[in-house]
């Protein structure tokens, strides 16, 4: 396999990852012409059609996704095989993150650039998604996921916590009042977040003693943003991360309740997808941000 054959695999995967033979040119920095003469090359070499083209998308056949899911575990491996052997300990090649997009915006991205930096050659791709991923068919190096990990088929590391808050924007407490204890909030109107993230009971402490309430919820989101945004609507009080929602509280959007209260912090797991854990990229990265989460922790 020549060095040529490598980059119009590396090719393909690219157009196949972002749809759209422009923008893998952009990044590639070649002509949009160059890349889709080079993915018909190797279609015309197997004698099958990889992408179906149209004036609107380009995407997977059947046929592409399986020479996808083969062609990306063994590219990966040739960064690795690259980066293994470079003196700099600088990374190449293609690290794709997985994680929900409150997560990233308000926790990893502001922290993102000092990794960035040390890898410069290194493309970084952020797929975010409030929803479980399916990271083995997205090809996700690293989840970061928040809250209790499902049982799976492969490697999960915890690199931090995240406190929990209860919020209410001033203009909904003005309207029904401001709740004192953790039983006054069953009175309320409840805006739930994503599935998964948080449990449905909130559990809450003071000086030893034990106040668990299950709220009925009344409007329910997928995203935390969304349920931020419903909250600040004074829609009603939610309950999420306090990274989440500390810049929305200093602003005075949101006021925090019941603050001689705490509530149980939230794992934050690195979650590598089987086979995933070896790369190097992925390793680094994960290193990185729990030393970043260690470090700015409030």
């Amino acid at each position: 396999m020549t060095l040529k054959d490598i980059q119009a695999l590396r090719l393909f995967t690219r157009v196949a990852r972002l749809g759209s033979f422009s923008a893998a040119a952009r990044e590639s920095g070649l002509a949009q012409s160059q890349v889709s003469r080079m993915v018909a090359d190797i279609e015309a070499g197997l004698g099958v059609r990889l992408l179906s083209r149209s004036t609107r998308a380009v995407g997977p056949t059947e046929a592409g996704n399986e020479f996808l899911a083969r062609m990306e575990p063994i590219l990966a491996a040739m960064d690795d095989a690259e980066n293994s052997v470079r003196d700099t300990g600088e990374l190449r090649g293609v690290l794709r993150l997985g994680m929900p997009s409150t997560m990233a915006t308000k926790v990893v991205m502001p922290r993102l650039w000092r990794f960035a930096e040390l890898h410069p050659q290194l493309h970084i791709e952020i797929l975010l998604e409030d929803s479980r991923q399916d990271m083995v068919r997205e090809a996700v190096d690293v989840g970061i996921r928040v809250g209790n990990m499902p049982d799976s088929s492969g490697t999960a590391r915890l690199i931090g916590s995240m406190h929990r808050a209860v919020v209410a924007s001033p203009t909904y407490l003005q309207r029904n009042g401001t709740p004192t204890t953790p039983e006054d909030i069953l009175a309320h109107r409840i805006i739930g977040g994503p599935a998964g993230a948080h449990p449905s009971s909130w559990r809450f402490e003071r000086d030893g003693q034990v106040q668990t309430i299950d709220p009925k919820t009344h409007i329910t989101t997928n995203d935390t943003a969304g349920a931020l945004a419903a909250a600040i609507g004074g829609l009603g009080i939610t309950s999420t991360t306090s990274w989440a929602c500390d810049a929305e509280v200093l602003r005075g959007d949101l006021v925090a309740l019941l603050p001689e209260w705490s509530m149980a912090a939230l794992p934050v797991h690195a979650y590598f997808p089987l086979g995933r854990a070896t790369r190097l990229a992925a390793r680094a990265f994960v290193e990185f941000i729990a030393e970043a989460l260690e470090c700015d922790r409030p």
